[in-house]
Parts: structure tokens; C-alpha cells; sequence
């Protein structure tokens, strides 16, 4: 009995290694994305990528989508999420409450860089031209952990000696990017903060005319939005993750557009993003 013990152990182990594999390979990788666009749309932009992570890992990809940037830092210190897609300053802000860190940034075909710039915008037909003109006006920002959205204006526009809750005769927050450039172009408020990608991709799909808007500051470049990964993630899985995303390369994403692919980035690419926090004296664990 001992020796045929001894013979059927070796199948035994197999037997349990391929129980093991199939059972991970059944467990869907849960991916977030940031509300950039309305939910539908994101999920549509996306496709490309989560079924290419999907087919090269080997297991079922499942993206979710929260309704504003705290939801998916929520959903990643709660373990609900595995890999996220985060704003530059949501990310900062994320590291500060979960356990959580970036690996991977998105270059575009179209800029070659993994950088961005947030633009202020204004209806041509309104005459505004300069920031100083801006006063007394509304202002629409996407979200109060947005970068381009929200801190590197309000950063910006301080170093001008405006404060913005003051400067304007009302503030709102849009909840997106789209939502901001169209409240200017529906002329609910008189100026926005976006995305200069994301104002681009609304001009390119035709949503809107780059000829019916004035740009009246632009800012310094910004850290574009990286991929992040819980840090307690199989090292295994993580290797895979990471190198499924090197290979993802001319496809869409988004308001990204083509991408030439991903590349490897690292919290410290982030520095920038936490001394702004600093210049506007911002609390990020009271943000939450």
C-alpha cells in the first residue's frame, strides 16, 4: 500500500497544481476606470484594452466603473478592485489611504509623451480672451480630486493671486470632463478647466468646434493618469499584468486616442503632483 501511495503522489500533486490553476484563472482580474467620460462611453473606449488584457492573461477581465474618483480609491482600499486607472491626483490621493501604487502610464500616438496639460476654456462669443476677464464669471471644475480639472488650475490661477471661490460668481463641479466642456458650450457656465486630450477628442468626434472656443490659460505639463495595482497582488500576477500591458500597443483608449503603448512609470513620477497638493495647502487623508 505504501509504494502504491508513493506512485499515485506525484499525480496527486498534478492533479492539485491544475485544480489550483483553473481555479485562478476563473477569478476575474476587476479593473477601475475614472469617470472621464459618462459610463457608458468609458466602457465602449475601453473594450480594446480590457479584451486584450483579458486574451493575454488568460482569465476574465471585469472593468467597473464608480460614479466620481473617490468611489474606485474606495473600491481598491476595500480589495474590491485589483488594477485601477487613475487621475494623476486621485492616484496621489489613493496612496495616502490604500495600499496601492503606480506601474504603468499610457503614451499616445499622437503627442509620443506621457504627459498632459489642463486647459481653461470659454465660448469664443463671450469675448473673454484673458484670465483677469474671468471675474465675476461661473467656473466649472470636474471633480475636487481631479488634476486637470480641478488642482492644477486652482494651483495655477493662485499664483496669479486669484482665489477661485472668490474670483468667480459661482463654482460647480461637472462630475466629468465632457460635462464641463459642454456646460460651456450649452452656456451654463461662462468657463471650464478639462483635459487639453480630452477637449481634443470632443473636437475630433465632432461634439464640438475648436472655432467656438477661446483657451485662456494652459498649464505646465502634467503626469498623465497611471495604471496602478494593488501592492499586495500575486508578484506572479503582477508580472503578468505589467507585461500585458507593454503589449498593448495601436489600439484606442478612450480620449487617449491611439496608443503607442504603456510604459513603465513609478510613484515617484508623481512627485509633482504631491507639491501641488502642497502649494494649495490641501489635507489629502480630509479629502476623502
Amino acid at each position: 500500500m505504501k509504494r502504491l501511495s508513493a506512485l499515485f503522489r506525484p499525480l496527486a500533486l498534478c492533479l492539485s497544481l491544475i485544480s489550483a490553476s483553473s481555479t485562478f484563472a476563473a477569478q476575474p482580474l476587476t479593473v477601475g476606470l475614472i469617470p472621464a467620460e459618462d459610463s457608458q462611453a468609458m466602457l465602449e473606449n475601453s473594450k480594446k484594452v480590457i479584451d486584450s488584457l483579458q486574451e493575454q492573461l488568460g482569465m476574465p477581465v471585469k472593468p467597473f466603473i464608480a460614479t466620481d474618483y473617490n468611489g474606485i480609491i474606495e473600491a481598491l482600499r476595500s480589495k474590491k478592485l485589483d488594477v485601477a486607472y487613475l487621475g494623476p491626483f486621485s492616484y496621489v490621493l489613493a496612496t495616502s489611504i490604500a495600499n496601492v501604487e503606480a506601474f504603468s502610464v499610457a503614451e499616445t500616438k499622437k503627442t509620443g509623451k506621457s504627459s498632459y496639460k489642463s486647459l481653461i476654456i470659454v465660448r469664443k462669443d463671450s469675448g473673454i480672451e484673458t484670465v483677469p476677464q474671468l471675474k465675476g464669471h461661473t467656473m466649472a471644475f470636474v471633480d475636487p480630486s481631479s488634476a486637470s480639472g480641478h488642482l492644477f488650475p486652482t494651483a495655477g490661477l493662485q499664483k496669479q493671486g486669484i482665489e477661485p471661490s472668490k474670483y468667480f460668481s459661482r463654482v460647480i463641479f461637472s462630475g466629468s470632463h465632457d460635462a464641463s466642456i459642454l456646460a460651456v458650450a450649452n452656456k451654463k457656465v461662462d468657463a471650464a478647466a478639462v483635459a487639453d486630450r480630452i477637449f481634443a477628442a470632443a473636437v475630433a468626434k465632432g461634439i464640438i468646434k475648436q472655432a467656438d472656443f477661446n483657451i485662456v490659460w494652459t498649464s505646465p505639463d502634467i503626469p498623465e493618469s497611471p495604471m496602478v495595482w494593488r501592492k499586495d497582488l500575486d508578484p506572479e500576477l503582477k508580472k503578468k499584468i505589467a507585461t500585458a500591458f507593454a503589449n498593448i500597443k495601436n489600439v484606442e483608449w478612450g480620449d487617449q486616442g491611439v496608443l503607442n503603448g504603456f510604459v513603465p512609470t513609478n510613484d515617484a513620477a508623481y512627485n509633482v503632483v504631491r507639491d501641488t497638493a502642497k502649494i494649495l495647502n490641501l489635507d489629502l487623508k480630509a479629502m476623502k
